[in-house]
C-alpha cells in the first residue's frame, strides 16, 4: 500500500532550523510564559480570597 495522505509534502508555517526554533522560543518566553505565570499567581489568590470567605480568616478563633 502506498501513503497518499500527503504528510510529507506539508511545510511548516515557520520554516526549520535554528532561527525557526528561536522565534517559537521568544513568543512562548515573551508571550505565552509570562500570561501562563499571571493566571497562576491569580488564580491562587483567588483560592485564598475564596476560602477566607468561606472559612473565616486566619488566626485563632475569637482573638
Amino acid at each position: 500500500m502506498s501513503d497518499t495522505s500527503g504528510k510529507h509534502d506539508a511545510q511548516p508555517a515557520l520554516g526549520t532550523g535554528r532561527r525557526a526554533e528561536l522565534i517559537v522560543f521568544a513568543i512562548i518566553a515573551a508571550f505565552i510564559w509570562p500570561v501562563v505565570a499571571v493566571g497562576v499567581v491569580g488564580g491562587y489568590g483567588f483560592l485564598v480570597w475564596m476560602s477566607q470567605l468561606i472559612l473565616g480568616p486566619p488566626g485563632p478563633p475569637g482573638a
